[in-house]
């Protein structure tokens, strides 16, 4: 279980590594490097809207690897999902600019071609990541013993916080060295943490390839060799719509509150504080304030998984996405009060009621789907989450604070977790669910 553990850990840290820099040179870089011909908010948007790709590609990718996944076995699809995350993210660093070059070539840069080819390694980041958490959380959740799922499914659930700790330290680095605002850092600057991505990868290679298959995807395919289910599909996305779509639905719905406080956290607020017509606050301060985020991020949520073993999967998640309604009502007006000490709190507030779902999520959503479409059910739920929670807030944020102000944020945030309040209430209690038991584990979902 050590063993599992730093192989869902260390590989769903190394993923969220690589989604989360791009967040933040989203904010910092992106809109000079890629789009110099268009206004400020204008370039901030399409700066966003590739950001806002990689939710749109995650339910892809988690139909193509959950298939695989299902298949042929967590293990070997893990190790796809990290491949193609690791060579996508390398490439966004050593790509040029639309007017600038890239460590002495294309000096004046590629034009037109570069946003575009920012959008097709931004949307194969986002194929890697909706195959990998959903077979993270499988390797951990399909390996621990009963009445502790809980427990270990918190480990893949940590990754994002060390993740977007990580980011903000890299981007923090190179930003004392070479400073955010100077040519150094929007010619080279924001492109090492990508570069440097490729030692992670392959640690985590190395990590993930000393651990065992799942003994419940063994068992399932020794049942499946034996006694073949009379209705199954080649296709285990055709079983998982036919037998589970309500269960995809409500998943996504109730998880849907989780991802914008996601995005909000970790991608839209860094631009919100860094620009002068906005906080003006300094990108150094910014990037620490991350930082000092991520650790209450990554306690909140350990603290919820463990509990979610006693209390309850459906109780722990209810608690964040009830308190989630009045708290993104009142973040914008916190931020307008101004300062540091104002963002570091909107910062930390966000995050930490993010980190009271998103623990738990990793031992529910294995839980509510039969083991022989296991990857595929428990990838689809949580990346419905993702459009309509990841990808629906970074189109609309923007010019909502340019355009009728950013209390309408907050609105549109607010109803995100209204739906996730009235979705979590339709969830059934999968705590003890069998999870190495088919008929057990879709009576309970059902």
């Amino acid at each position: 279980m050590t063993r599992v553990a730093a192989a869902s850990s260390i590989g769903t840290t190394i993923e969220f590594y690589d989604f989360f820099i791009y967040g933040t040179a989203a904010a910092l870089a992106f809109p000079t490097v890629f789009f110099p011909e268009v206004d400020a908010t204008t370039a901030t948007l399409a700066s966003f809207a590739t950001f806002a790709v990689a939710f749109f590609a995650r339910p892809v990718g988690a139909i193509v690897f959950g298939h695989f996944g299902d298949r042929i076995g967590r293990k070997r699809t893990l190790v796809w999902t990290l491949l193609i995350m690791g060579v996508s993210t390398v490439l966004i660093g050593l790509l040029p600019g639309y007017e600038v070059g890239a460590f002495g070539l294309f000096q004046n840069g590629i034009g037109i071609a570069a946003p575009i080819i920012l959008v097709i390694l931004r949307f194969l980041q986002g194929f890697a990541v909706g195959g990998e958490w959903a077979g993270a959380t499988l390797l951990t959740a399909e390996y621990a013993p009963a009445g502790k799922r809980g427990l270990y499914a918190m480990f893949p659930q940590l990754g994002p916080a060390f993740a977007f700790f990580l980011s903000s330290l890299t981007f923090l680095v190179a930003s004392i060295t070479v400073g955010t605002a100077s040519d150094a850092f929007l010619t080279y600057g924001w492109r090492v943490p990508f570069i440097l991505s490729m030692v992670l990868v392959l640690v985590g290679l190395w990590v993930r390839l000393a651990v065992a298959e799942t003994p419940v995807f063994q068992e399932t395919q020794a049942k499946r060799a034996v006694e073949p289910v009379a209705t199954e599909n080649k296709l285990p996305f055709l079983d998982a719509v036919r037998h589970q779509w309500k269960e995809i639905m409500i998943a996504g719905g109730a998880l849907a509150s989780l991802f914008s406080l996601f995005y909000m956290g970790t991608a839209f607020l860094t631009s919100y504080a860094t620009k002068p017509t906005q906080m003006g606050l300094d990108r150094n301060f910014v990037l620490v304030a991350g930082m000092i985020a991520a650790v209450f991020f990554g306690l909140s949520t350990a603290v919820s998984a463990v509990y979610s073993d006693r209390l309850g999967r459906r109780r722990v998640i209810m608690t964040s996405v009830v308190v989630a309604v009045p708290w993104v009502l009142i973040l914008f007006p916190i931020l307008e009060v101004g300062g540091e000490f104002a963002f570091l709190i909107g910062l930390i507030g966000t995050l930490l009621i993010f980190g009271i779902a998103y623990g738990p999520a990793g031992a529910l959503l294995p839980e509510l789907f039969q083991a022989r479409y296991r990857y595929t059910g428990a990838g689809m739920g949580y990346n419905l989450a993702g459009i309509l929670g990841g990808a629906i807030p970074p189109l609309f944020a923007a010019p909502l604070i340019a355009g009728p102000g950013s209390i309408w944020v907050g609105i549109m945030l607010a109803v995100l977790s209204s739906i996730s309040v009235l979705c979590t209430y339709f969830i059934v209690e999968t705590k003890d669910t069998a999870i190495n038991d088919d008929a057990a584990a879709l009576e309970g979902a059902a």
